[in-house]
């Protein structure tokens, strides 16, 4: 594939509860644009004893998207936000100088079988707002943008493009554009993006040349957008990207700043429990990793 400068496949990490397919960072490309974090979660089946319970913890310096294609989850915050995530709404947490939050299984789905399987990604706020107040964004799956283009149909979860806005609050320069194929189909936006770029494929395969991709593998663009591909019947794929900000970022743990004095802060703060506390879900945390 002519404009693929690199090729990432799906590498397992261990987030407590199950196993989940780490995409970004990697040791050769630590971010796409302002994206510093992917996480394939699942699909994880769990059954009747088995639950989502990632307890509180905390961010600086970003904001988490999350996305979901199957399951629920209940997202609390320290700002006081208890809210269920549905399969194509977006919770956008804007972590600014600090927040806390937890994600846990529903109670009215806890003692029964269940699935929960999307994206969990972090994008790097611009260092003026790295200091920033925390903010919380739902956006139901009604409110994103969705349309179609022959044989392709198109969702904009996140920023601008395409000559469409999505309502998710973001902070910079950014897209992250949902494609499946209803029909194998020639896929050509290239002209249209900006930044850096990079495809992720869920599932199906898509196609250049003589080369063949498949399902877990995010191809990253050598120049400043993707080139033309195929893309196959029954495939969805994802592409992400945007301008890249012009100071390095930083990531430890669930940190990222562009200052490493900041992340060493937040660490000691977080050590010294010094963040707020999420309401009802104050008597549980996540120990900083090493303490």
């Amino acid at each position: 594939m002519s404009n693929v400068d690199l090729i990432i496949e799906e590498r397992p990490a261990d987030i407590g509860d199950f196993l989940v397919g780490r995409l970004l960072p990697f040791r050769k490309k630590r971010h796409v644009g302002p994206f510093v974090f992917i996480d394939h979660m699942g699909p994880a089946e769990l059954d009747e004893n088995e639950n989502l319970d990632v307890a509180p913890h905390p961010h600086i310096g970003l904001s988490t998207l999350t996305f979901l294609f199957e399951g629920n989850i209940v997202h609390r915050d320290s700002l006081g936000t208890s809210l269920e995530i549905k399969p194509g709404a977006v919770n956008w947490m804007t972590a600014g100088k600090g927040i806390v939050h937890s994600e846990r299984t529903p109670d009215r789905l806890r003692g029964t079988k269940k699935v929960v399987h999307g994206l969990q990604i972090w994008v790097a706020l611009p260092k003026e707002l790295e200091d920033s107040k925390p903010t919380f964004s739902h956006t139901e799956a009604k409110d994103i943008p969705a349309w179609s283009e022959g044989d392709l149909e198109y969702k904009l979860i996140a920023g601008e493009v395409l000559g469409e806005k999505s309502p998710v609050p973001v902070h910079s320069d950014l897209y992250f554009i949902e494609i499946k194929a209803t029909a194998d189909t020639e896929v050509n936006i290239g002209d249209k993006l900006f930044g850096e770029s990079a495809l992720y494929i869920l599932d199906g395969e898509v196609q250049k040349d003589e080369n063949t991709f498949g399902p877990k593998q995010i191809l990253v663009a050598k120049q400043d957008s993707l080139c033309v591909f195929t893309i196959k019947k029954g495939s969805t794929v994802y592409i992400f990207g945007g301008t890249p900000f012009p100071e390095e970022r930083f990531i430890h743990w669930n940190f990222v700043s562009s200052s490493k004095e900041k992340i060493e802060k937040a660490r000691e703060d977080w050590k010294a429990q010094r963040f707020d506390k999420v309401p009802g879900d104050e008597d549980d945390f996540v120990p900083l990793p090493g303490s």
